[in-house]
């Protein structure tokens, strides 16, 4: 590969528009929701899923109960998409905000990351 075709493809990575939102796992047994804001939806739910299926993920409760019922056994959503058009701009505060707001007003929710 040249060094022009590089520059090219790392342009173009850069002004990627991944999905930013707020995402949920939900135990369906249980009802409990774990959720976070992540700037890369899908990215988010890969890595996570994978921790879950390899048994290290660092929230615990939400481990066991992956253990226990399995992905079958869990709602994977993204609740809210952020809208933005300057993928260079930090959107993390909005992000926050956003994941605040579902906190407050889902039954059972808790942070995925404590």
């Amino acid at each position: 590969m040249d060094i022009k075709h590089k520059k090219q493809l790392l342009e173009e990575y850069k002004n990627r528009c991944p999905e930013k939102g707020v995402i949920s796992f939900r135990c369906i047994m249980t009802n409990e929701s774990f959720l976070a804001s992540s700037n890369d939806t899908k990215a988010y739910f890969n890595s996570h899923c994978f921790k879950l299926s390899m048994g290290n993920h660092p929230n615990k409760h939400l481990q066991e109960l992956w253990n226990q019922y399995g992905k079958d056994g869990f709602e994977l959503s993204v609740l809210e998409v952020l809208e933005y058009d300057d993928p260079q701009e930090n959107h993390t505060a909005k992000l926050d905000a956003l994941l605040t707001q579902y906190l407050e007003r889902t039954v059972l929710a808790g942070r995925i990351w404590k």
